[in-house]
């Protein structure tokens, strides 16, 4: 799907809507005329402590380790061809197309902003190869997340340079073969780069990969978390629980943002729930739900709450320049740590146990469902014939074991610092590491939800004549546009796939808003 106006690059900080409409939905991009006469400056800088007999770091000298090696001025072309060729070693599968053109905008971002050293020409070559869909072959591993996502990055910078693979992506996202840099740049009427002192640096310095990241997984949990209120309460209503727990002033005993905001959402799913009212009153004799049904707003809202965090940090790093070294805006050229990514790593971990948590409750809801001695009346797996048909049974166990990876994935990442470059890079933050078993979590989420909605729309059904509510029996309506209702024992994968699909689309969270009473 092409997104209809160009994202301007170089005005003001990137926004998340803009990071998302550029790598996935194949924005356009427009360098700001400011931006480039910005460049221009910052330029100047460099080549005049190029001229210098002085040794400056990153531009006549080497890099890292090697930091003290002055090089002369005839080598240092190939000192950039050797840094961005030695650097792109990647390895493992490649990484998904909006990650790599999430990298490439926000690397593009950094060297329009004027304190990067580059050549306007660098800047619009970047732009050039994001418009026309030139998306370089990106690896799964090779960063570390300190010193930038040093070999992600440098694949992109290798396609700049006429070197390396990428696919050309067409404007509805379908990818062409792999094929050599340089074909696709002279196709597409761009020259490839010569990098000058400097430059080498500046393509590859920058957290853009673990951002990219972080910024498309924030746009996914959106609508997930949404829906983890829409799934609970189809479980609520089907288990025949009751909606009085989530009250706004019971929510207001404990101030919690996030808690507040999904306990409104159960209400609004909940509150004109013929099946709810049904047995509201002195003869339904539970005093309480179990607590994955009780406390359906406790646990997403926490997760709300790690996102709103993780999206202060997103904001902050969109709005940064990460380079080293970096020309500042009086004319130095100044060493940093700023490439470090522990900022984002930290998040990227945070969410990811957020996540797992979210999924886990889940999980809960959609087992009590199956259990006949928990469900209140429905028939064990919601089978259809108990003993010949196994119901639902087996995609619990695949919920299940979706849920035991996502714990395993929990793990942090920026813990697990491993030194590099002769102990120069002795503590690293694994962001990229992070935000890869991030967007495998997100996923496993993804399907963990779409299970609990199968589940819950097939108890809404097996409830008749009882009637659901207007939000929920809206999304059961849906699936049932993709998945048949209670019968005999069919098979049963392809309708998870579906589902799934649809919750990952926002067409259930979208559905369930539309038909809410609010």
């Amino acid at each position: 799907m092409q997104h209809s106006s160009p994202v301007i690059v170089g005005t003001a900080p990137l926004t998340p809507a803009e990071v998302v409409a550029v790598a996935r939905h194949f924005a356009k991009v427009d360098i700001a005329d400011a931006a480039l006469e910005r460049v221009v400056k910052a330029r100047a800088v460099v080549d005049g402590m190029a001229a210098d007999p002085e040794p400056h770091y990153g531009v006549s000298t080497g890099f890292g380790a090697l930091a003290t090696t002055f090089i002369a001025p005839e080598r240092r072309r190939q000192l950039q061809l050797s840094l961005i060729r030695s650097h792109a070693a990647g390895t493992g599968a490649e990484v998904e197309t909006e990650v790599v053109r999430a990298l490439q905008l926000l690397r593009l971002q950094t060297l329009a902003s004027g304190h990067t050293g580059v050549r306007p020409q660098v800047v619009e070559t970047y732009a050039a190869m994001l418009n026309a869909g030139i998306t370089p072959v990106v690896r799964e591993y090779g960063s570390l997340g300190c010193s930038g996502d040093l070999a992600p990055l440098a694949h992109v910078a290798l396609a700049a340079m006429g070197e390396g693979e990428v696919r050309v992506i067409a404007p509805d996202g379908t990818p062409s073969e792999r094929q050599p840099a340089a074909a696709a740049l002279a196709h597409a009427g761009i020259e490839s780069l010569a990098l000058v002192e400097k430059e080498g640096l500046a393509l590859i310095n920058g957290t853009d990969g673990m951002l990219g990241m972080l910024v498309l997984s924030l746009h996914d949990l959106e609508n997930l978390v949404g829906t983890a209120d829409l799934a609970a309460a189809m479980s609520i209503e089907s288990q025949l629980g009751t909606d009085a727990v989530f009250a706004a002033d019971l929510m207001s005993l404990r101030p919690q943002t996030g808690q507040a905001a999904s306990a409104g959402n159960l209400r609004v799913f909940l509150g004109s729930s013929p099946m709810v009212a049904s047995h509201k009153g002195p003869e339904d004799g539970r005093v309480q739900d179990a607590y994955s049904l009780r406390c359906a707003p406790q646990v997403h809202g926490a997760a709300r709450d790690t996102m709103s965090h993780a999206q202060l940090i997103a904001e902050r790093e969109l709005a940064a320049v990460i380079d080293n070294p970096v020309v500042t805006s009086d004319g130095r050229i100044e060493s940093n740590g700023n490439f470090h990514g522990a900022p984002v790593a930290a998040v990227l971990d945070f969410l990811a146990i957020s996540v797992a948590d979210v999924a886990s409750v889940s999980e809960r809801r959609t087992d009590r469902a199956l259990d006949p001695a928990r469900s209140h009346g429905l028939p064990p797996f919601l089978a259809h014939e108990v003993g010949v048909d196994s119901g639902l049974m087996i995609a619990q166990y695949a919920a299940a074991g979706i849920v035991s990876e996502l714990k395993r994935l929990a793990v942090p990442a920026s813990v697990d610092s491993i030194p590099s470059s002769a102990m120069q890079e002795d503590h690293v933050s694994m962001g990229w590491a992070a935000a890869r078993k991030l967007r495998r979590a997100i996923d496993g989420l993804t399907r963990v939800l779409a299970i609990e909605i199968l589940t819950g729309a097939r108890a809404l059904d097996l409830r008749a004549p009882l009637e659901a509510g207007p939000a929920t029996g809206a999304v059961r309506d849906l699936v049932r546009t993709v998945a048949d209702g209670p019968g005999p024992d069919q098979f049963l994968s392809p309708d998870m796939e579906a589902v799934t699909e649809l919750v990952r689309s926002g067409a259930v969270l979208a559905t369930a808003k539309e038909h809410a009473n609010v």
